[in-house]
């Protein structure tokens, strides 16, 4: 099912959480959510609109630690209903878009509530002090050709990282519902 995610609730506070990669390697989310602010991405392996963007994304990721802006990745669609969102899929998955940034499993899904996650992918781009300012889309390549692409996301964590405030204009991400349990 295709979903649009809500427009941004500025302001609005991230519930902190703690989850782990597929290694079993812990992140807190307070703990990445560093001077220049933090973007979380809900995203999954089995999503064609995940799958259109990866390349893409990884390599934006990229470009943003490169200005100090941290990121998180969260899966948290009920992987024993769609197994290629598994854990061992979830390695391979970011080891073939060369990922950058911990993707983490949301087993029990709390943290995908408690976010309001709506689809994948779902961009959640916060300042320093936590506070939701970008809940937009990647580019506006869309599943298409992304050559010319204009980097919304990449635009809008650089100004939230610079003024702590992001685009006043956003346009929602598109992307697969997520499977709850």
């Amino acid at each position: 099912m295709l979903l649009d995610t809500p427009t941004c609730d500025f302001g609005w506070k991230a519930p902190d959480f703690t989850l782990r990669d597929p290694d079993g390697n812990s992140y807190t989310m307070s703990e990445q959510l560093g001077d220049k602010g933090l973007l979380i991405a809900f995203i999954c392996n089995h999503c064609p609109y995940v799958q259109a963007i990866a390349e893409r994304f990884s390599e934006d990721v990229r470009e943003l630690q490169a200005e100090g802006i941290n990121v998180l990745a969260v899966m948290s669609n009920d992987y024993r209903y769609v197994e290629i969102d598994s854990p061992p899929f979830m390695k391979k998955f970011a080891k073939q878009h060369n990922f950058s940034f911990p993707y983490l499993i949301d087993e029990t899904q709390q943290v995908g509530r408690a976010y309001n996650a709506v689809c994948t992918p779902d961009f959640f781009g916060f300042n320093k002090d936590g506070e939701l300012q970008y809940r937009g889309r990647l580019d506006d390549a869309r599943m298409g050709n992304p050559a010319n692409r204009n980097k919304e996301l990449v635009n809008a964590m650089k100004q939230i990282a610079s003024t702590g405030k992001g685009p006043s204009q956003q346009i929602p991400s598109m992307g697969c519902s997520i499977k709850w349990s």
